[in-house]
Order: structure tokens, then C-alpha cells, then sequence
């Protein structure tokens, strides 16, 4: 699978694992109606600048489907590519590998699903229910993606990793300040 560019000038690169994974019994499998849905995927360094450029690679593609950068979808996007993509790469990095991104737009829906794809099959998400300590310095980020999704999982990545994913609503205002 042709994959996008991980750094300015980098040459695109050939990713021997699938982003999607097959479907886990507790979740909702990945979106298997991309042939007919508009969508993006690319892989990026499993870095903090692969974190950064894969949101903003989201909020472009937003604003391709039609959803402008100051739109409340494109910030819900953006928050929840950003955080799940910052979760790949600190929770889930293995070295030499990067992570994948994928978004699928359902105009039928009005959903966005994002997919953030790493190599680290044995590091599962925690759900939101599972507090930060309020004197923490990290730890909220999934009450962040559990508040802007409709609904978002976890499933195992076939070879090896995992995919998280949420559904974004494209309908529904946030009053997200962008």
C-alpha cells in the first residue's frame, strides 16, 4: 500500500501492515466501506512531529470534504487525530515502526471515523472511566475523545498492533473555540 509522506521530503514508502484491523468481538469493526466513501490514510513517524502532522493533515482533508478549519467538525477531528495520534506514539511506539492514520467521511451518517493505527498490540487503551488523578499531568486525553465521539474502541491489528478508532459527528455543533 502506497503511504503518505511521514516529513517534508521524505519519499512516500511502502507499509507492509494493513492500517485496519479484523474486527474484535467487543467492538465495532472497522469501516469496510471505504471503496465507496471518501477517505484518507497515510503513515507517519512515530514521533511527536508525526503527531502534529497527521492532525494537520486531518484538518486539510476536512477542509477538502468541505468542512473549513474554524468549522466545529474540523476541530473535533483535529482534537481527537491529535490526541489519538499523541497516544501512538506514547504509549504505542515500537521502535523502527510508524503509525498509521486513516479517516473515512459517511455523508450518510454524518460521520468522520478515525483510525489510528500503531505497532503495539499489547499496550489496550484504557476506556474514559478509568479517572486521572486530578493532581496528574496527563491521563485526560480519552475524556477528550469520549466526550467529541459518538462512540470509540479499540481491535487488534493483524499482524501485530492495535487500531484505535472513533466516530466524529460532521452534523452536530461543539462550540469547540478553534
Amino acid at each position: 500500500m502506497l503511504t503518505g509522506m511521514t516529513n517534508p521530503g521524505d519519499k512516500p514508502r511502502r507499509s507492509a501492515v494493513p492500517i485496519a484491523a479484523p474486527p474484535a468481538a467487543d467492538t465495532v469493526p472497522p469501516a469496510d466501506t471505504t471503496h465507496e466513501l471518501p477517505y484518507f490514510a497515510a503513515q507517519f513517524t512515530s514521533s511527536p512531529r508525526g503527531a502534529q502532522l497527521a492532525r494537520r493533515a486531518a484538518v486539510r482533508r476536512m477542509e477538502e470534504w468541505g468542512h473549513p478549519p474554524p468549522s466545529d467538525a474540523s476541530c473535533a477531528v483535529a482534537l481527537v487525530v491529535g490526541e489519538l495520534a499523541a497516544n501512538a506514539v506514547r504509549h504505542g511506539r515500537v521502535p523502527g515502526r510508524d503509525f498509521g492514520l486513516r479517516l473515512a467521511l459517511d455523508p450518510a451518517a454524518g460521520l468522520v471515523r478515525v483510525e489510528v493505527a500503531d505497532a503495539a498490540s499489547a499496550k489496550r487503551p484504557l476506556t474514559a472511566a478509568a479517572s486521572p488523578s486530578p493532581e496528574g499531568e496527563s491521563g485526560r486525553g480519552l475524556l477528550l475523545v469520549d466526550v467529541l465521539a459518538v462512540r470509540w474502541g479499540s481491535a487488534p491489528r493483524w499482524p501485530v498492533g492495535k487500531t484505535v478508532w472513533a466516530e466524529v459527528s460532521v452534523e452536530a455543533p461543539t462550540g469547540l473555540p478553534c
